[in-house]
């Protein structure tokens, strides 16, 4: 039975893998730009760079988000766009770190403690910053998953289940797959 359950599981994780690179992975043709929201043009350029580039050099794709992420640290979308293609790319040290430091800022900027256990509750985390934290933290609760490391994981999702109860940020998606592990 034991068995069974991890095969399910690596299904799971590899379905999981293949959406979280969707937007990268179509046709040139058929892609359209990414909406990043509002963002400095220059930035903006070289997010939708890298994601064109993403599919035929994924070395090129870390180089554009990289640049954008030096030239503006401030912005959240570089965070999102190299923890993603980490993770899809099975760069697992990379994405934790980079996802990391996206949580940094993203507290930074929504005024929040550094401890999560001061962050707000439900409503104030909807929009901007505290979203992005949020979201940040459930896509840490996948690498760590993915890493191996499932009390890390169910840390960062206990943590989701009491600053966004309802799961807006989509978390308890991330808790399933805990739960099929265990």
């Amino acid at each position: 039975m034991r068995r069974a359950s991890s095969r399910r599981m690596r299904i799971v994780i590899i379905g999981l893998e293949v959406a979280l690179g969707e937007w990268m992975e179509m046709p040139l043709a058929d892609a359209e730009r990414v909406n990043f929201g509002a963002l400095a043009p220059e930035i903006d350029e070289l997010l939708q760079q890298g994601v064109a580039a993403y599919r035929r050099d994924r070395a090129t794709a870390d180089k554009l988000f990289r640049q954008a992420l030096t030239q503006n640290p401030s912005e959240l979308a570089p965070y999102y766009c190299l923890y993603k293609i980490h993770t899809y790319m099975g760069s697992l040290d990379v994405a934790a770190d980079i996802a990391a430091e996206g949580l940094r800022e993203a507290v930074k900027q929504a005024g929040w403690p550094e401890d999560p256990s001061g962050w707000p509750i439900g409503a104030q985390t909807h929009e901007g910053p505290g979203r992005f934290a949020l979201y940040t933290l459930k896509a840490l609760s996948f690498i760590e998953l993915r890493r191996g490391n499932e009390e890390a994981a169910r840390r960062y999702l206990d943590l989701l289940s009491q600053k966004d109860p309802n799961g807006s940020v989509g978390w308890t998606v991330v808790e399933e797959l805990a739960d099929g592990i265990a």
